[in-house]
């Protein structure tokens, strides 16, 4: 898939959260935590795909708050998680699930009796650009929702982190990514359309070690269409690695389909 070919389709309200680690062997350039300007833009693309973890499992909790500028709320949830082939959410009691795979994108709510069942286009929509599961996985875990290896950038220095621009300017769209020094994983990355006033920003507040991995503590997503501003505050807690799961999913008899509307996406 090309950089610039999954650049995307509409904005709208709404939340699914999705959790996943790329993984990758390689040899990391050590670093004390301070930018070095001369790291070229090649080094620092190469050091965040190296920087990638190894695992098979994870699970945990996400304390999650979500705004949409006239009401707010909060809620923990579990997390369960097999690399590359599933992602497992459920909120006390079950009252909300949502069942992920690169398939498939899944979920219902027992308060309101209703789920959805189907692709990835529920998920576009929401963040405002065609997303896959590796995508979206790399999204919330502090990697590149781009890759990065495929398109040439410049790099600077922005106060403390190393920032990225593609050498050529993309039609209609701007796009910037901030990578931190120490682990080189995402600081921040935003994709917008200017003339339609629209932004998708996600900005990694910090990491944590866990074991031998670093993933993010929290991470603030915010997307605006026009007037309409929705934000997603996302902390981790007590996560574990590689201890066997299950993933217990099924949509309950009786609740009604959310039907998406792609119009004018």
């Amino acid at each position: 898939m090309g950089i610039y070919s999954t650049i995307g389709r509409g904005w709208q309200m709404g939340v699914v959260l999705l959790l996943l680690l790329a993984s990758c062997k390689s040899t990391k350039i050590a670093s004390d935590g301070t930018v070095d300007s001369k790291l070229t833009a090649k080094t620092i693309i190469r050091q965040h795909y190296q920087n990638q973890l190894e695992f098979k499992t994870i699970s945990g909790k996400l304390k999650i708050e979500y705004s949409d500028g006239e009401s707010a709320q909060g809620l923990s949830v579990s997390l369960r998680m097999e690399k590359d082939k599933a992602i497992w959410i459920s909120a006390p009691l079950g009252l909300v699930k949502a069942y992920i795979t690169p398939g498939r994108v899944s979920f219902y709510n027992k308060l309101q009796n209703e789920y959805f069942d189907g692709d990835f286009s529920y998920l576009s929509a929401i963040l405002g650009t065609d997303l896959d599961f590796e995508q979206v996985q790399n999204l919330l875990l502090g990697q590149s929702i781009f890759d990065l290896t495929e398109g040439k950038y410049e790099a600077k220095i922005n106060k403390d982190n190393y920032q990225l621009r593609p050498k050529k300017a993309v039609e209609l769209f701007k796009i910037l990514f901030q990578i931190e020094p120490k682990n080189f994983k995402m600081a921040a990355q935003r994709l917008s359309q200017p003339l339609k006033k629209r932004l998708l920003q996600v900005n990694y507040t910090n990491y944590q070690q866990v074991d031998k991995w670093i993933l993010p503590n929290q991470i603030a997503v915010a997307a605006i269409d026009g007037e309409v501003r929705n934000t997603i505050d996302i902390e981790y807690r007590n996560i574990e690695f590689d201890q066997p799961l299950n993933f217990p999913y099924k949509i309950p008899k009786g609740f009604k389909e959310i039907v998406l509307n792609t119009d004018g996406l």
